[in-house]
């Protein structure tokens, strides 16, 4: 199955980043694709939270959700929105990040809201409180579908093994991770994290990413790795994106899941164990 993954650099104009992200959709069809994934957050990176309650909408009225419905029923192909920052039906001034998977009719197959909120300081000068902005998710989601089982996450869930080991022993074939990566981050950890989650679980971790400068705003610059990523069940690094936007593409033989769990059958072997 010919995969595309799109690398962007969504900005504070969500009709400008549905504008790029649709000739991207577009260009990856003309090629072939029949699986095309996007970044986190691709309808908007805003600098504060009270411009995204001006920018964002409800799920049920979000134009670019709309729009990749009608594009994967037009042209019969399956598209993971890796995420939108949506407003939260349950909390008030609150935003959801979910991830949409949508079928070849333009039906949304399954969401999945980000668990873990990326709350760090990286440096005196450098801090990220999620959790200010964002509703934690509470739910794992396993999409069982014709091109395999999916299992669904995004960016910073990347740093909690035992969400991605709860998915591949649920029957994960392909692991998401769409992702607005820190350049900090980023560069010091992006490649190995990805490779582990895929090694440790035999499983294809696929990871379309946010690249680049997306704002300059009252002395604030929010900056992201790119990078996007294919690795195999075995660890191998097949697609690597670099830095600037674009598509990549890869071929999914979920044949080399099977072969990498019958090497190294770590899943069924966990241990029952007390603690220290």
């Amino acid at each position: 199955m010919k995969t595309a993954l799109v690398q962007m650099t969504a900005t504070e104009d969500p009709k400008g980043n549905l504008s790029v992200c649709k000739a991207f959709v577009l260009e990856a069809v003309e090629n072939g694709a029949k699986f095309i994934l996007t970044p986190e957050v691709s309808n908007c990176i805003a600098p504060s939270k009270a411009e995204l309650s001006s920018l964002l909408y409800y799920e049920q009225d979000d134009p670019f959700l709309a729009e990749m419905k009608n594009l994967a029923a037009s042209y019969k192909v399956w598209i993971l929105i890796g995420s939108l920052g949506v407003k939260s039906e349950t909390k008030d001034g609150k935003f959801a990040n979910r991830s949409f998977l949508i079928d070849p009719t333009g039906s949304i197959l399954a969401t999945y809201d980000k668990i873990h909120m990326f709350d760090v300081d990286i440096s005196e000068s450098e801090h990220y409180r999620e959790s200010a902005t964002y509703e934690r998710g509470n739910q794992a989601v396993l999409a069982k579908t014709e091109i395999g089982n999916i299992g669904l996450t995004i960016c910073y869930d990347l740093r909690f093994p035992h969400l991605y080991r709860t998915l591949a022993q649920a029957g994960a074939e392909i692991l998401t991770v769409p992702a607005a990566f820190a350049q900090t981050t980023g560069k010091a950890h992006w490649h190995a994290l990805l490779r582990a989650r895929a090694i440790e679980n035999g499983a294809y971790v696929i990871a379309p990413a946010q690249t680049g400068l997306h704002y300059t705003k009252n002395g604030k610059e929010r900056r992201t790795y790119g990078h996007s990523l294919v690795v195999s069940p075995w660890g191998e690094v097949l697609v690597d994106a670099g830095e600037e936007i674009g598509l990549t593409y890869f071929d999914c033989d979920l044949a080399e899941v099977s072969k990498a769990r019958a090497r190294v059958a770590s899943l069924s072997q966990s241990s029952v164990f007390a603690g220290p």
